[in-house]
């Protein structure tokens, strides 16, 4: 920063000229001083500017070496020294940089120079570890930086216009690859990639594009999905929990469906106040939201216990329904939009089994939902390449990078886990008994933690 003295701004030139029209000797005098304060100046602005350098940390200073950031503002944290949000140009096409460019949000942690780093590879939006209090599990077992990265085509870092081409797992990988580079230069120490359900997927992708940027994955509840409507997760909640289990669900979803009647209002009351706005009749969202109650219980591991009886109210019936199985999910204008392009283009998905409720149901099949409902109007046609996963198995079978998969045994995603890959060294799959989506280190049995967070330490000596 350089400060101007009033008597070097232009408003004063004026005034000094008249001076130096003075006789010889007052000009000598009046020269030399003009020199002295100059120098003093000179002396003053250096000072500023070194103050102003030594007011930034040590991290500043690097981050402002990154060429790719555009911007760095601070943020408050009570888990980290310091925390800043930085804004990374990443190229659309990383192929072809000349077909444009985007702002992509990155939020770095500081926990020590020497410390391991734990970069979260999120599927969606960051805005909630900007919260002072967050800091992400490995981050917190192993005292380490945080490099989080927002996927791209989600909130803050969603290029203008939003051209569909560039949503591509690769190109996420190569964005990832980058602030990778990129952040070594200030964190030389040991790497972990982590992420959690599509920031999982996010995770095994990465290592599988790039196997040699990290030393380890740690992917939590990552599917590995194989088609739009995969087939795996429907034979899963056939047999998942108990008998007994199963069919209050199932009881639920009956009664649901058979008081239609007297229930549809409700939920078409309910849709109308929230603004929702869906592609198909009313009637067909109410089925759709049935159909996807039993998947989304066990996703988040609500209670069976909790499921009302047959013999409960309407009011009790539908809040209860829209509790688990809220029908924003199948809106036009959804948040997860650019998620449900990427799964319907090559992170795959799942479908429902309509068969135990047919007898009720005003769609004849729930087969392509995923086009017909909630992908944008211009690619409702758009094709699964099984490109990735196919890239992704083989992988995984060919080579055995350092990974640890964590899963919950009720988690519908878990049909869909890397639980079927044997005789590796270095990959590991640990499944929470009973455990959901939210299944975590810290979560796991106590045996197993003490194996997770010995492999760990081994790994990043």
């Amino acid at each position: 920063m350089v400060v101007l003295s009033p008597f070097l701004s232009g408003r004063q030139q004026p005034e000094e000229e008249n001076r130096l029209s003075l006789s010889p000797i007052t000009n000598k005098h009046i020269m030399k001083d003009l020199r002295t304060r100059h120098t003093a100046l000179l002396l003053f602005t250096f000072l500023l500017a070194s103050v102003s350098l030594s007011a930034q940390t040590g991290l500043q200073q690097k981050l402002s070496e990154i060429s790719a950031i555009t911007e760095t503002q601070p943020l408050e944290s009570t888990e980290f020294s310091e925390k800043y949000v930085t804004y990374f140009t990443q190229p659309l096409d990383h192929r072809h940089p000349e077909k444009g460019s985007f702002r992509q949000r990155v939020i770095v942690a500081h926990a020590g120079f020497d410390r391991p780093t734990v970069i979260i590879t999120e599927g969606y939006g960051a805005a909630y570890a900007l919260k002072p209090q967050y800091r992400e599990e490995l981050s917190r077992l192993l005292n380490a930086n945080m490099v989080f990265v927002e996927y791209r085509y989600f909130l803050e870092s969603t290029p203008e216009p939003k051209d569909w081409r560039y949503l591509t797992a690769e190109s996420s990988a190569d964005d990832l690859h980058a602030v990778t580079t990129a952040f070594k230069n200030i964190y030389p120490g040991k790497w972990i990639a982590t992420g959690i359900s599509k920031g999982g997927q996010t995770a095994l992708l990465y290592r599988t594009f790039y196997p040699d940027d990290v030393d380890v994955s740690v992917p939590y509840v990552a599917p590995l999905c194989y088609g739009t409507e995969d087939g795996r997760h429907e034979p899963f909640l056939k047999k998942v929990s108990t008998d007994e289990d199963r069919k209050r669900i199932t009881d639920f979803q009956l009664e649901i469906l058979k008081r239609k009647a007297a229930l549809l209002p409700l939920f078409e009351k309910y849709c109308t106040e929230q603004e929702y706005k869906f592609r198909a009749p009313i009637e067909e969202i109410y089925d759709y939201s049935v159909l996807e109650y039993s998947f989304a219980l066990w996703q988040w591991g609500t209670p069976v216990g909790s499921i009302p009886l047959p013999t409960a109210t309407d009011a009790e019936l539908i809040a209860h329904l829209l509790a688990i199985s809220d029908p924003s999910y199948f809106t036009t204008d959804s948040t997860n939009a650019s998620f449900f392009v990427q799964a319907a283009r090559e992170l795959g998905y799942y479908g429902y089994d309509t068969r135990p409720f047919k007898k009720y149901l005003s769609i004849k099949s729930g087969k392509g939902y995923l086009h017909r409902l909630m992908l944008p109007e211009e690619l409702k046609d758009m094709p699964f390449d099984k490109t990735l996963s196919r890239k992704i198995k083989g992988f995984l079978q060919k080579n055995d990078p350092k990974m640890i998969f964590i899963y919950g045994e009720n988690d519908p995603w878990t049909a869909a886990g890397v639980t079927w890959l044997k005789g590796k060294k270095n990959i590991h799959v640990f499944i929470q008994p009973g455990g959901s989506h939210l299944a975590r280190i810290s979560t796991l049995p106590e045996k197993k933690k003490e194996e997770v967070m010995k492999l760990l330490n081994e790994w990043l000596r």
